[in-house]
């Protein structure tokens, strides 16, 4: 029998109401069959107030006979959504005031240890519900368990929360002309924040955000993605092992039927001063419009359309690696993923043969499976998306090279790794932000034409290029609108760099020394003495 996430109470937030509706889940057999700890995922859910959680790479006989669902999730909505509010606020003072930094710091650290130890089932809960391969879901427990690692040694340090600094004066006495008073700038938690995180990184997009949140003194309402809110229970739980306090970190769970409305409560609730969220451009729009009346903070990492540029004197071997990895890395389902690739036209043919080679040794499958190198899309709408938008390159003139199809043997949500060349501008499959495991190839001859090309889009998430000219480097990334830039190398997200985007992807950043300063606010004393 699985048990239900209780909640224990607070040593120190007394004011926080205890009884109200808590987010946990059931998981079927299909699942907690994997798990050496079952109780990760709770139990006890079920009937009208559950959603259900299905896997992605099933095949077409499970999702008809219901085989593919593999938990049921707590239904929640705007009256639990406020009440979560209400409950984070009554533990701010406790968490922000009444405990110090290097407490925090402590408590951050044993959660990281603690998902570290219970890595491999937080994994097989990753692939299950995200579908991507087991390998990269292990790599995520360690990418996000380094966000937790990070911002617990930020927790204590000067540009937290209580550090600032103190600079000299420029009143004077009147007397004497001698300098009078002190100014003072301290950080102070900016209270609670609500953190809305995507299904494509269950792990590493919740401790991105809560690791910052909590290292400040924030206290914070999760809402993670419908798709995959295992990953996002099962934290929760060792969040509260690792002694996170009771409303320090509350979660909701909701269907995509009351997400918006747990969305709206979030962002228009004034007891919450500020808004994390990753996800589409349309939705990050929508929600600063819905902040907007209570002027909240916002944190916005939002889509992209990276290009990935390949010059002339490129290593073309590097640059064949860079693209594997930043293409088809979860099934191409990433917002830095390269979506345009522009290789410089006495290398195309070079290129092509040596990327189609890589292409073709790519095992799609199940991610529980051994060997396998790309997992499912994340539903059928995205199958049906790829293949109007390759179709329609076709038509306007493109090369299939590799792929082009979805690949319904392995089930309804998988579609072939894909390889188009001489594609068109206007073609959606490179106007548009595509998620998924297709490479659109146009080529270019001058330098100017590449950065015009790369350039041309709404968004400026990430961008790559692959040289070995040392001036061109630094020549062309400063000239590149985007906030992110790789350069020889197809994966560059790691905690101690600043994550984030300009134009239409996004506001602020996320990871290194800079991210927790998304989490204070500034506030200025002058001391007459």
């Amino acid at each position: 029998m699985l048990s239900v996430i209780r909640r224990s109470p607070s040593p120190f937030a007394s004011k926080v109401k205890t009884g109200t509706i808590a987010a946990f889940s059931t998981a079927t057999p299909a699942i907690a069959s994997l798990l050496a700890d079952p109780s990760l995922l709770g139990g006890g859910v079920s009937g009208a107030n559950a959603f259900d959680v299905v896997d992605p790479g099933a095949s077409a006989k499970q999702f008809d006979d219901g085989s593919a669902i593999i938990a049921h999730v707590t239904r929640m909505g705007r009256q639990d959504t406020k009440e979560a509010i209400d409950r984070a606020n009554a533990a701010l003072g406790g968490w922000r005031d009444g405990t110090t930094a290097l407490r925090r710091s402590e408590i951050i650290s044993k959660w990281s240890d603690l998902i570290k130890d219970n890595a491999e089932d937080i994994a097989k809960i990753m692939t299950m519900e995200s579908g991507k391969p087991l390998h990269e879901s292990r790599g995520e427990v360690t990418y996000g368990t380094s966000f937790l690692d990070y911002y617990a040694a930020e927790a204590i340090r000067p540009n937290s929360a209580g550090g600032g600094y103190v600079c000299p004066s420029p009143f004077t006495n009147p007397s004497n002309g001698a300098p009078r008073g002190k100014i003072m700038a301290i950080n102070e938690a900016v209270g609670v924040v609500g953190l809305i995180t995507p299904w494509n990184f269950p792990i590493a997009m919740i401790t991105r955000k809560a690791g910052p949140a909590l290292a400040a003194g924030c206290t914070a309402v999760l809402k993670p993605s419908e798709l995959t809110p295992l990953t996002a229970v099962a934290l929760s739980v060792l969040a509260k092992r690792a002694g996170v306090p009771e409303g320090v970190l509350e979660l909701v769970t909701a269907d995509r039927d009351l997400t918006r409305e747990v969305g709206d409560e979030m962002c228009t609730n004034p007891i919450v001063k500020k808004i994390s969220f990753t996800g589409s451009t349309p939705v990050g729009k929508l929600l600063m419009k819905l902040s907007s009346d209570t002027v909240k903070r916002l944190s916005l990492e939002l889509g992209g359309n990276a290009a990935f540029v390949v010059f002339e004197d490129a290593d073309i071997d590097v640059a064949v690696k860079a693209a594997m990895a930043s293409k088809f890395r979860n099934a191409g389902q990433t917002c830095v993923c390269s979506d345009r690739f522009i290789v410089h036209k006495s290398v195309e043919d070079e290129f092509v043969n040596k990327l189609a080679e890589a292409v073709n040794q790519i095992k799609v499958g199940h991610g529980m499976m051994d060997d396998v190198g790309m997992g499912p899309v994340i539903s059928t709408l995205p199958v049906k998306n790829l293949k109007e938008k390759v179709d329609e390159a076709i038509k306007d003139g493109a090369t299939c090279v590799v792929g082009g199809s979805p690949l319904p043997e392995h089930g309804p949500n998988f579609f072939a790794p894909t390889i188009l060349t001489d594609v068109e501008t206007s073609s959606l499959i490179w106007d548009t932000e595509t998620f998924g495991p297709v490479v659109p190839i146009k080529t270019f001859e001058t330098e100017e034409e590449a950065l015009s090309l790369a350039n041309d889009t709404c968004t400026g998430l990430a961008s790559y290029f692959c040289t070995q000219d040392l001036s061109r480097i630094f020549r062309f990334s400063s000239s590149l609108e985007n906030g992110i830039v790789g350069v020889n190398e197809g994966i560059i997200s790691n905690a101690a760099a600043p994550f984030g985007g300009v134009k239409e992807s996004g506001l602020g950043r996320e990871g290194s020394v800079v991210g927790i300063n998304e989490y204070v606010e500034t506030k200025y004393i002058f001391l007459n003495t």
